[in-house]
């Protein structure tokens, strides 16, 4: 599938499954340094990794926060392939990237079965919009192989959540009771019937809109672990959509081990003005030299 064919998929349907889109060569770096961030398989099935204990009980305790203890993975957020599809599918060249995580899952360790909703509480101070311009884009990207059994997303196409309101926001798996607005306890059966798997191999990237039906599945393998990238993009001009403040990371050593590897391209995707912009200044240029010591700031002093 190229992106224009990914486009309309997306468009269509409020997503678009793209197995293997990461090739291999360019995933490998990222994931051969997901022991930086998370025991291995058998590290915590063996309970051998010592991290092994933050893990059990909570399905998100598996997260952490772009930037990441792996210069690789953080890079990864950005790759020229995603950052292609992201402006694709959103129609814009200044698209933002609004937050990154990277996130481990252990057979066990938690119940990871949600039930169906929609992402956009976390996402948008407003509700989603599916006009152009306004769409705000997800993707899951598969740093390791999730077969069925290793709990893949699964995604109801927008035929059958088109006539949706925007509250309530999560469809109750029947059983389940709640009494939040924000909760339908139904059951749902004919949103649970149209669900479509997102199973795939290492470097298959799901791009989903905010308000697209989905959840978590159980992870059933003995033995299984499942090591995913959670990326969010929002257009320029949708300054509503907010996920996390990157000046609020900006402190940390991680962010600046990946500025001073990224392009002007992928900064530009977390708000850095582009070369030619008239914030770089010879002043401005003078602090950015103390500020990152290691960042090759060349392009930025061309002309504009």
């Amino acid at each position: 599938m190229d992106l224009k064919e990914a486009a309309q998929a997306w468009r269509e349907d409020g997503f678009v499954i793209l197995p293997g889109f990461i090739p291999h060569e360019e995933l490998k770096p990222a994931a051969g340094e997901l022991d930086l961030l998370f025991p291995s398989a058998e590290g915590f099935h063996d309970a051998t990794d010592p991290r092994r204990e933050r893990f059990l009980g909570d399905q998100f305790a598996g997260i952490d926060y772009f930037p990441f203890a792996s210069t690789e993975i953080s890079l990864l957020a950005v790759n020229h392939r995603i950052l292609a599809l992201a402006g694709m599918l959103l129609e814009d060249d200044g698209f933002q990237i609004s937050g990154a995580e990277a996130w481990a899952k252990y057979a066990g360790a938690s119940d990871y079965d949600q039930d169906l909703h929609r992402d956009y509480l976390g996402h948008t101070l407003l509700v989603p919009s599916t006009a152009p311009g306004f769409r705000q884009l997800e993707m899951f990207v598969y740093l390791a192989d999730v077969p069925e059994e290793f709990g893949p997303a699964h995604l109801v196409p927008r035929r059958h959540t088109v006539d949706l309101p925007a509250v309530p926001d999560r469809y109750l798996r029947p059983g389940l009771e709640s009494k939040s607005r924000f909760h339908d306890g139904s059951g749902s059966p004919h949103l649970y019937e149209a669900q479509v798997p997102a199973a795939g191999p290492a470097g298959t990237v799901v791009a989903f809109e905010i308000g697209t039906v989905h959840r978590g599945t159980a992870m059933t393998a003995p033995r299984g672990a499942r090591y995913t990238m959670h990326v969010n993009f929002r257009p320029s001009g949708v300054h509503w959509g907010q996920r996390r403040g990157w000046a609020y990371s900006a402190v940390q050593e991680d962010w600046f081990k990946f500025v001073e590897r990224a392009t002007p391209r992928q900064l530009q995707a977390f708000g850095f003005p582009p070369p030619g912009h008239p914030y770089w200044t010879p002043e401005t240029l003078a602090g950015m030299a103390l500020r990152y010591p290691g960042l090759d700031l060349t392009p930025w002093r061309q002309p504009g």
